[in-house]
C-alpha cells in the first residue's frame, strides 16, 4: 500500500509546473494549485466542483464571463449552485428550492475586492479562552461515542466571533478556526505517501457520519470543514498535496458511503503545519483528518 501511494505521488510530482506571478510562486499540479508567498507562507487550492464530479453526481456547468456556474440536481428536486472563478476558486454555493427561492450556504466573496493577495485573507485574533477540558475541545474519535462527537460538531464557538468571515479566511486563519471545537478522526490512518482510505477503515467513519447526518437534518445549511494533515517527512509542497487529497478522500466517503450531502462539506489540506505529535520523523498519528463545524464563522453567529 505504501509503495502504491508513493508511485501516485511521484506521478503528481512529475506533472507539476512552476511559474512566478507577481510576488508569489504558483505551482500547478493535476487538480490542485499551490501558492507560495515571499514570506514562505504556502497554501493549496482546488476546483471546488471536482469533488461533485468525482462522486458521479448529476452536474452541469456553464461559463458566464470570468465565472463558471455549476448546478447539481438533487434527487429531491432542489439544486445546488456553485459559482467558481477562472481558477476554480469557490465564490458562492447556494441551494435553490423547487419554488425558486435560493439560500446561500457558503459566501466566499472577498471583502476587499477580487484581486486580494491570499496573505491578506489570514485573520489574526487573540487565542480564545478555553473553559472546557482540552480533551473535549479536540476530541479523539477513537475514544468518543456518537453523543460526544455530535455535541462537539454542533457546539457554539468557544469565544465570540467578531464578524462574518469568508471561507478562505476560515481556511487560512488558525486563530479563527480555533474558535470551534473539532474531532480528530484518528480511526483513519494513512500509509506514508498515500491518500487512500482502505475499505476496512472507511467503515470506521460511520459514527462520524451519523453525527454529521443528525446535525444536517437539524440545520440543512451547516458547513463542515474536513482538514487533511501529514507528518513532517518530505517537502512542504508534497505534504500539502497529500493532505488536501486525504481530506477529499474522507469527504467523498462521507457522501458516497453514508449519504452526507456534498454541499455541506468542504475540504482543506494543511500539510505538516499542525502536527499532533511533535516529531520531525515518520508518525502515523500525524497522518490524519480532522472535522470541524464552521457555520458560525461563515455567518458570524455565536450561538448554536
Amino acid at each position: 500500500m505504501a509503495t502504491q501511494g508513493a508511485n501516485r505521488l511521484d506521478d503528481i510530482r512529475s506533472r507539476r509546473q512552476e511559474t512566478r506571478e507577481g510576488d508569489v510562486t504558483i505551482i500547478r499540479e493535476p487538480g490542485r494549485t499551490i501558492i507560495r508567498g515571499d514570506d514562505d507562507r504556502v497554501i493549496i487550492r482546488r476546483d471546488e466542483t471536482q469533488r461533485f464530479r468525482d462522486l458521479g453526481l448529476d452536474t452541469r456547468s456553464e461559463r458566464r464571463g470570468e465565472e463558471t456556474v455549476t448546478v447539481y440536481d438533487r434527487p429531491d428536486g432542489t439544486q445546488i449552485v456553485t459559482v467558481t472563478d477562472a481558477e476554480g476558486r469557490l465564490i458562492r454555493r447556494s441551494r435553490r428550492e423547487r419554488d425558486g427561492g435560493e439560500f446561500v450556504i457558503i459566501d466566499n466573496v472577498r471583502r476587499d475586492g477580487p484581486q486580494a493577495r491570499f496573505a491578506e485573507e489570514v485573520v489574526e485574533l487573540p487565542p480564545p479562552p478555553l473553559r472546557i477540558p482540552r480533551e473535549r475541545y479536540i476530541v479523539d474519535a477513537e475514544r468518543a461515542d456518537e453523543r460526544l462527537i455530535y455535541e462537539t460538531i454542533t457546539a457554539p464557538p468557544v469565544a465570540p466571533v467578531p464578524r462574518r468571515y469568508t471561507l478562505d479566511e476560515v481556511r487560512y486563519s488558525p486563530d479563527l478556526r480555533a474558535h470551534m471545537r473539532s474531532v480528530d478522526i484518528d480511526t483513519i490512518n494513512f500509509d506514508s505517501g498515500s491518500w487512500t482510505v482502505t475499505p476496512d477503515q472507511a467503515g470506521r467513519l460511520r459514527v462520524i457520519a451519523d453525527a454529521v447526518r443528525q446535525a444536517v437534518e437539524r440545520a440543512p445549511n451547516e458547513v463542515f470543514l474536513v482538514e487533511g494533515h501529514t507528518d513532517a517527512v518530505g517537502s512542504d509542497v508534497d505534504n500539502l498535496s497529500l493532505s488536501d487529497r486525504r481530506a477529499q478522500s474522507v469527504a467523498e466517503i462521507l457522501t458516497r458511503d453514508f449519504g452526507i450531502p456534498a454541499e455541506n462539506l468542504t475540504t482543506q489540506g494543511y500539510g505538516e503545519q499542525y502536527l499532533k505529535i511533535q516529531t520531525q520523523g515518520d508518525s502515523r498519528e500525524n497522518r490524519r483528518v480532522t472535522l470541524r463545524r464552521i457555520t458560525p464563522l461563515l455567518t458570524g453567529q455565536n450561538q448554536q
